[in-house]
């Protein structure tokens, strides 16, 4: 017996949220986290959820998956699926529309499957659950879902494990199994966020294509308004519970009429963005807790066009913008501002000079050994980490080292930083050869002026000591100072340099938020007067507004110090805008580098050349050629014979006598110092057209 709902006019929409109010209760007070909430998903379309942390965008999720847990509470408003209200439904018949009419895709695939089962077990359940469909009948449909979403040898596939597949395989079991009972709606949570770029893109064109082929609904939500520009066809934009902006994708983004959109848009590095000539502009102030909303418009604080007495006096409704499709702006003022009039705050920056060569790595090798036993036993095999890894760093400049997971940037860190000890090579930092020295056996001097910003910053402090003496803690170790008075000083200073209040030294790291955390990280690094700082995926984990200050504050304290910063990141817009010059990695090599114009622009490594076609921008201008990778990053345990890449090169054939199968290629000179190491011939290199184009207006 299936559980669709069958009395359904297609023409009315699949969901439709109206006026939806949201709290959660604590043993203190009520806390409002979603207010007013509307939006329509009509059959077939994709709806994009965009906004910063704590916005609201996975609570409305979890409304309508009627999952709000103990304390949560839908208190105003009606959440219609099919022209049925979902809050005034039973758990009974919840329990029949969950997972066959309405399936969630979450952040995390994890989450979803059940380490303990095969991979075609968990999936012939959802039919056999939800459609009281046959053993035999269950495994067919599995079969051909997981071959639909792109996994190689499905038979070997539902035979497996979870844990034996990679990151982005879990995922599309996830999605072949929300798509099982081939659902009218689906939600998708940040469904690609722990994803490299390259598998991202895969799973985005999946998505779409699945999309069309099933005339499935979306819900999509999302930081990346250029994922949500590549998947979805309307977008809503949320601040502070509220839905600020809603619309067609291509209308918001030319057309935006909500202070809040426009100012995400001057956060994010889109193509023209310069550090120096046109830094991004990061948005004043910060977020408001869900308790401590101001009156009127909530985006009033940190808005350009606020008008005291007329912007505060009262809740502001959507209004619709007329001549546009369904286009709304919950904004006194969007028919008086001149949207095409250029940010008044941008500040052109001086460049940094670069100096001289700091930090020089030849031939640098990091092997480590492994038993194939279980326990410790059987034959001992090499993973190749890093191979041959060789490139100088100058004094004042941002060498940013990208690739995939797997390819080695991480080792790489932990090798310079002296957390691992290379197996061969060298490593001149500042005439001294660090290659073998382990950090604890380097002298303070030369630990100081290498430093580490780590990814997350949540990971990184003590949750017990507060900020100031985290802080003076480093100083101690670096020996700074004479006194306590001397390292309290400078405590109050590094504060300073970071842009943070002084009396956030008082502070515990749980009265922070993700980017303050990370400037105190700055701040620590910065302690001993690091001169080479290599920041590991320093953003990833921020908003992209936080994103903005907490660049900027790199290159402010590069500009004062005359820092090398090396930049390790697989998002390579922001590469793009922050780089000097550009490694690109792949299973422990360097395949391609050069300065970030040489390595944006072709002639390509093909690697980087379908790193850059997958990497999402939010520009209706823009036109990328897409280029979707096969197959994950082979494994460093078994490398593949020859070039690295040619597993997944679209390239292969047109390298004559099978060379690219046989022989590792050389990294030869293209040109001004730009660096491939390829088989491919030059004449060939010379006719490679551009990924990324902008069209004329």
């Amino acid at each position: 017996m299936s559980d669709k709902i069958t009395d359904w006019d297609p023409s009315t929409p699949i969901l439709q949220i109206d006026n939806l109010s949201i709290s959660f209760f604590t043993r203190m007070r009520e806390i409002p986290a979603v207010m007013d909430f509307s939006c329509t998903v009509r059959a077939g379309e994709a709806m994009g959820l965009v906004g910063e942390s704590g916005c609201g965008k996975s609570t409305v999720a979890l409304a309508v998956m009627r999952d709000l847990g103990k304390n949560g509470r839908i208190t105003g408003g009606r959440i219609l699926f099919k022209g049925r209200d979902l809050t005034t439904m039973s758990d009974e018949e919840l329990r029949h529309i969950r997972g066959s009419e309405i399936a969630m895709i979450y952040q995390e695939p994890m989450a979803s499957l059940n380490p303990a089962m095969k991979i075609g077990a968990q999936l012939a359940e959802v039919p056999m659950i939800h459609e009281g469909m046959g053993r035999d009948a269950a495994w067919k449909l599995a079969r051909q879902i997981v071959a639909d979403v792109r996994l190689p040898d499905p038979d070997r596939i539902l035979g497996s494990y979870p844990h034996q597949l990679s990151g982005g395989q879990q995922q599309r079991i996830v999605i072949a199994m929300a798509l099982m009972s081939k659902p009218a709606l689906l939600i998708l949570d940040e469904p690609t966020t722990a994803l490299d770029v390259t598998v991202e893109a895969g799973i985005v064109d999946l998505v779409k294509d699945l999309g069309e082929k099933y005339g499935t609904s979306m819900l999509f939500i999302s930081h990346n308004l250029g994922l949500v520009m590549d998947v979805c066809d309307r977008i809503c934009v949320m601040y502070s519970g509220e839905a600020v902006e809603t619309g067609n994708v291509t209308e918001v983004f030319d057309k935006m009429r909500h202070p809040y959109t426009q100012a995400l848009f001057r956060s994010i590095p889109l193509p023209g963005a310069d550090k120096n000539s046109r830094p991004l502009i990061s948005i004043p102030g910060n977020f408001p807790l869900p308790h401590e909303r101001p009156p009127g418009c909530n985006f009033g604080p940190r808005c350009d066009y606020f008008e005291k007495g007329r912007c505060d006096a009262a809740d502001i409704p959507m209004s619709a913008v007329p001549d546009s499709d369904r286009h709304g702006s919950r904004c006194l003022k969007w028919a008086e501002i001149d949207w095409t009039a250029p940010p008044a705050a941008r500040v052109a920056k001086v460049k940094t000079p670069i100096g001289k060569v700091v930090l020089k790595m030849d031939d640098l090798k990091k092997y480590y050994s492994v038993s194939s036993g279980a326990f410790g036993g059987g034959s001992k095999k090499v993973v190749k980490a890093n191979e041959t890894l060789s490139f100088e760093a100058h004094e004042g400049e941002t060498l940013a080292i990208v690739g995939e997971s797997g390819c080695g940037k991480s080792t790489f860190a932990k090798v310079l930083m002296g957390l691992e000890t290379a197996t061969s090579g060298s490593i001149m930092l500042f005439d001294e050869n660090v290659q073998s020295t382990p950090i604890q056996k380097r002298n303070t001097d030369t630990v100081s002026r290498v430093q580490m910003v780590f990814q997350n910053p949540f990971d990184t402090l003590n949750p017990s000591m507060n900020v100031g003496r985290q802080i003076i803690r480093a100083l101690e170790i670096f020996k700074f100072g004479n006194s306590d008075q001397d390292r309290h000083n400078r405590m109050l200073e590094l504060l300073d340099l970071v842009k943070l209040p002084r009396a956030f030294a008082e502070r515990m790291p749980r009265q922070l938020s993700g980017g303050q955390k990370q400037r105190v990280g700055i701040a620590r690094a910065f302690a001993g007067g690091a001169k080479v700082v290599v920041a590991d995926e320093p953003v990833s984990a921020l908003d992209v507004s936080v994103q903005a200050a907490v660049t900027d504050l790199l290159m402010d304290i590069q500009r004062e110090n005359k820092t090398t910063l090396l930049f390790i990141s697989h998002d390579l817009s922001i590469v793009r805008y922050l780089s000097d010059r550009v490694l690109v990695m792949y299973l422990g090599h360097v395949v391609e580098t050069g300065t970030t114009d040489q390595v944006f622009a072709p002639p390509y490594h093909p690697y980087t050349e379908a790193l850059l076609s997958a990497v999402p921008i939010a520009d209706t201008h823009i036109t990328r050629k897409r280029i979707v990778l096969e197959g994950d990053i082979p494994s460093a345990l078994n490398p593949p014979p020859g070039c690295p890449f040619q597993t997944r090169c679209r390239w292969k054939s047109q390298v004559p006598g099978g060379l690219c199968d046989r022989e590792m290629p050389p990294m030869r000179d293209i040109g001004g110092g730009h660096q491939i190491k390829c088989h491919l011939s030059a004449e060939i290199l010379e006719k490679m057209e551009p990924v990324i184009k902008i069209a004329a207006e």
